[in-house]
Parts: C-alpha cells; structure tokens; sequence
C-alpha cells in the first residue's frame, strides 16, 4: 500500500510541476508578443499620459516576474482579473463556456470510448478477417483527415444536403437536456469519428497481445467459447494500455476542440480563445491556456494513477 501511496505522490509531484513550467511558457509567451498591449487596446491617438495610466491600470509597469507570480496566485485562488474587451470578470465569462466545454466533450466520450471498446474487441475476436480490415481501413481514414474537413463534410450531408441537424451549435441555459443532445449531435460525431481510431486500434493491440499468454492458452484448452476468454479473461488483463489512450483521448476531447467549436460556432471554452486571441485580451488568452493545460495534465496524471491500480507489475517495479 505504501508502494502504490509512494508512486501516485510522485505522479501528482511531477504533474504539479509540470503544470508551472507550462504556466510560465505561457507568461513569457504572451511577454514576447510584439508591439505594446496598451497601445495596441487605446490605438495610435491615445496620449502618453493615457498610455502610462492604463500601463499602470494593468500592472504593466511592473517587473516581469512580479506581475507572474501576481497572475499564478491570482489563479491559484480563482480571481482571474477582468476582461480587457468588455471589463466582465474572466472567471465568469470562463466558467459558462468551460462547462460547454466539459459537457460537449462528455457526450462525445459516452459515445466514442464503448464503440472503440467493442470495435476493438470484435477486431481481436475476428483478427485478419474482411470485418477486421474493414475496421481498421474506415477507423484510419476519419482519423487521417483534419477536424475541421470531417466537420464540414458532415455539415455538408446533414445539415445541407438532408436538413436533419443544425449546422451551428448554439446552445443556452434556458435548452433543456435533449435539445442541447440535439444541438451538438453535429460537433460529437465529428469528434466521435476522430478519437475512435486511437482506442480501437490500442484495444485490439492489447487483446491480441494477451490473447498470446499462456493463461489465454489454457482456458482455451479448457474449451472456454472464445468471446467469454477475450471478454473475460484477456480485456480485464489488458486494461492498462486501454486506459491510457483512452485518457489520452479523453484529454484531447477537451483541449482539442478548438478547431471544432470554431466551425460548429458552438460557445465552448475554444471559441472564446479564438475570439480573444482576435482581440486582443491578454488576460483571457493566458487563462484559458492555463484551463486547458491543467486539464490536459490532469487527466494524464489520472491515466498514470489508473493504470498503477490496473497492472500489479506497474505497482511491483523489480
């Protein structure tokens, strides 16, 4: 127990660090931008004095490294300052479209992770079979094309060709649970089609790779049907690798959804990146950067404590 105590401290360690170092290629990042943010925001008519008071109004005039370690305690204790494009605090404006966000990427997870895990199981049952190949060929060709090619070739079926489905996925408060479902049908596909490939694929790889040890053997010999040994006996032993790219996956539902919320105009956390970065405002680029590497980094670190649990030889390094 305090073997498995021990690694998962590590793990969390090492992400916690890991969530500083991206924190400040953030900062230096934004830092390194060209041009004068204030002069940028009060255009090229605005005075000095005026200039020098906003610069002050936004800590600009501060050194470097104050106005970071101001910024990561700021987030640390949830104030993320205010908006420079309409003065609204960022935690409100973040928290509505991060819970989009979390809720677009939910749906599609229910979705993707039990079709690849049965697509991937029947892979393995049928190995080297049409239905195997056929698989593999139509899994590897939605993952080959771009997000945002699939979602327009999506649009173009559904939502042109046969009227079933909005093309933009706009979505409020006041929508009940199914016409949110209905709204984001769109925008889950799409990412439904683009993620199933990876879990498919290493599931099948998994099974099959267990599928060759000798515990497999003698069940088999023992007459066992062959469904029940890979469900029963070869799956549970190979969820290690499964769990991994299925966080992996996961995490890239919610931090690679930029492109997609961008094309279906859906009003997640992505799109308001995009439309601060066309704005301008700083302080929301910065944290929702930070949102969405602190969410990629958890979920990795939860596939590591996961599979610690899962593989007794992750647990029993020697």
């Amino acid at each position: 127990m305090k073997g498995i105590v021990s690694l998962v401290a590590k793990r969390l360690a090492l992400g916690l660090v890991t969530i500083i170092v991206i924190s400040i290629l953030i900062f230096v990042g934004v830092e390194a931008l060209p041009g004068d943010l204030a002069e940028a925001i009060l255009g090229q008519e605005a005075t000095p004095e005026t200039v020098a008071a906003f610069r002050k109004e936004l800590k600009l005039d501060l050194p470097p490294h104050v106005r970071y370690f101001a910024w990561l305690g700021g987030f640390m204790k949830g104030d993320l300052g205010n908006s420079l494009a309409n003065g609204r605090p960022i935690a409100d404006l973040i928290g509505w479209r991060f819970a989009n966000t979390m809720f677009l990427a939910a749906v599609a997870a229910a979705v993707a992770v039990p079709i690849a895990i049965i697509l991937g199981i029947l892979a393995a049952l049928y190995r080297n079979t049409l239905f195997d190949k056929t698989i593999s060929m139509v899994t590897l060709s939605t993952i080959s094309f771009p997000e945002f090619f699939v979602a327009y070739i999506l649009i173009a079926l559904f939502s042109v060709q046969i009227v079933l489905f909005p093309s933009i996925s706009n979505i409020n408060s006041q929508m009940s649970f199914w016409e949110k479902i209905y709204a984001i049908i769109l925008p889950c596909l799409t990412l439904t089609l683009v993620v199933v490939a990876h879990m498919m694929r290493q599931t099948r790889a998994a099974i099959i790779n267990i599928l060759a040890s000798p515990f497999i053997e003698m069940a088999q010999l023992k007459g066992i049907k062959r469904m029940r040994v890979i469900v029963l006996h070869a799956f549970p032993n190979a969820l290690s690798p499964v769990i991994n790219v299925i966080a992996l996956n996961l995490a890239y539902l919610i931090v690679g959804v930029v492109i997609v919320e961008v094309v279906f105009v859906y009003p997640g956390l992505g799109q308001l990146l995009v439309d601060s970065v066309s704005k301008r405002d700083i302080p929301v680029v910065q944290a929702s950067g930070l949102i969405f590497a602190a969410t990629y980094v958890s979920l990795n670190l939860l596939a590591d404590v996961l599979s610690i649990l899962s593989n007794p030889r992750l647990r029993n390094p020697r």
